[in-house]
């Protein structure tokens, strides 16, 4: 087998039963399997797996074992050459692995390879591609200079040798993640993908990213951004260095300090909120149900075009590709003020974020 897609899922019911939709669409032509873990979701995940993908493979832990461990004991029950770990809260094109096993063949020495991160307003996520967090540069970082921290010499449309990739989506072989004894589970959620990362770097191994592919990520759909998750995040920094960088107390302070900084900035931050003066739907169908759940008229076209500002764009995946609706939400990121909502294939409700500093929204019909 050539390609086992990981999901693991905790509580995103509909965001991954979109994401399994654009999966399925991007292995078809692949000799591929899907795996998804989930950590005791409360939700109907499990079911809506069981009943609308019965050839998704479903592990359905008795617990929340965390990031780490729930994306190795996927690893175990995985038959591919080459793995893709994935989030639930993301959409792949089409075209998205068989573009990238192409790229993968110019090196011989490649360890993890990934693509352009996007969020659900089609704006580029800069920890797409990242330097590695010396505690130097980490520092800075948690002070709000992030000029060393990001891989900006390879452009975000390019592709080129960067040091670390982000968890949310990265392929390499079974072997190589084996070869490194996958993530480390000292890590229950955060900083997972730059040991990762760091571990098969210091193994000879180069990372690669891909600008030309573009990959949507809800971002926050598995986590809130409050206390829990600056506590979690910052305190994954501080296990990364301990075990890669010789520390010493002064350095240890100077990182409490950070840490303690970090969280005050992320608790003061407020996520931006965008009003929806009027909706158009990209499709050739009407849906009488989905006009009736939102509180303005719905304007349908079967053409992806300009928007006026302040105008929610529902991307019809019946009508539409996942390349064209990834496409379409990418071209307009240059106006703030346009937010989209994806109709997922054969479903009642529609789903998008308009930040990715907060979660997203779900709205059945």
């Amino acid at each position: 087998m050539k390609l086992s897609v990981i999901i693991l899922n905790y509580n995103v019911r509909y965001f991954l039963e979109l994401c399994l939709q654009s999966v399925e669409a991007a292995i078809q032509n692949l000799d591929a399997e899907i795996i998804v873990v989930d950590n005791k979701s409360s939700d109907e995940s499990c079911a809506m797996v069981k009943q609308k993908f019965p050839n998704v493979k479903l592990i359905e832990n008795s617990e929340n074992l965390g990031f780490s461990k729930g994306n190795n004991i996927g690893v175990q029950h995985a038959k591919g050459e080459y793995l893709c770990i994935l989030n639930p809260d993301t959409v792949v094109p089409e075209d998205c692995f068989t573009e990238l096993f192409e790229f993968s063949e110019i090196k011989n020495d490649l360890g993890i390879f990934a693509c352009r991160l996007i969020d659900g307003t089609g704006t580029y996520l800069p920890e797409s591609k990242r330097n590695l967090p010396t505690p130097k540069v980490a520092i800075k970082k948690m002070l709000g200079n992030t000029k060393h921290y990001y891989a900006n010499t390879v452009k975000q449309d390019s592709s080129g040798i960067v040091d670390i990739l982000v968890g949310a989506f990265m392929m390499l072989k079974t072997d190589v993640y084996k070869q490194v004894n996958g993530f480390d589970e000292d890590y229950f959620m955060y900083g997972e993908d730059i040991d990762l990362s760091y571990k098969v770097l210091k193994q000879g191994y180069d990372n690669m990213y891909y600008g030309p592919i573009q990959v949507i990520h809800f971002k926050g759909e598995s986590t809130l951004k409050d206390n829990v998750y600056a506590k979690r995040f910052y305190g994954a920094m501080q296990v990364f260095y301990k075990k890669h960088f010789n520390s010493n107390p002064f350095f240890n302070a100077i990182v409490s300090v950070g840490i303690q900084l970090a969280k005050l900035f992320n608790n003061n931050a407020v996520a931006e909120n965008i009003s929806v003066n009027n909706y158009v739907l990209i499709s050739d169908k009407d849906y009488p149900e989905l006009h009736n759940s939102l509180d303005k008229s719905i304007l349908k076209t079967d053409k992806i075009d300009q928007f006026e500002p302040n105008t929610q764009v529902i991307l019809d995946a019946n009508y539409l590709s996942f390349k064209q609706i990834i496409n379409c939400m990418s071209a307009s990121k240059k106006n703030k003020n346009i937010t989209f909502k994806i109709l997922p294939k054969n479903s009642n409700f529609i789903l998008g974020s308009n930040t990715s500093k907060d979660k997203g929204e779900v709205i059945t019909f």
